[in-house]
C-alpha cells in the first residue's frame, strides 16, 4: 500500500516502490538504492525510508469485521 503520489510534491513514485525493494535485497544502500531509481527530491525519498507496510497488520482484523 505504498503511496501513489508524494505527499509533499505530488510527483507520482509508486512504480519505482518494487524496484527499490530489490535494488536493497541486491544489497544496495537506501542511498544507492535511491539514486539509481532517480529519487532526488528529498520530500520523495522520505517517502520511501518512512514506508511501512501495514497490510499484514490489517489482514489479522479482516475476518473479524462483518
Amino acid at each position: 500500500m505504498f503511496p501513489v503520489r508524494c505527499f509533499s510534491c505530488g510527483a507520482v513514485i509508486a512504480h519505482k516502490w518494487e524496484e527499490y525493494l530489490a535494488k536493497l535485497k541486491e544489497g544496495k544502500s537506501t542511498k544507492e538504492a535511491l539514486n539509481e531509481l532517480g529519487i532526488d527530491r528529498y520530500c520523495c525519498r522520505r517517502m520511501f525510508l518512512s514506508h511501512k507496510s501495514v497490510i499484514d497488520e490489517f489482514a489479522r482484523f479482516r475476518g473479524a469485521v462483518g
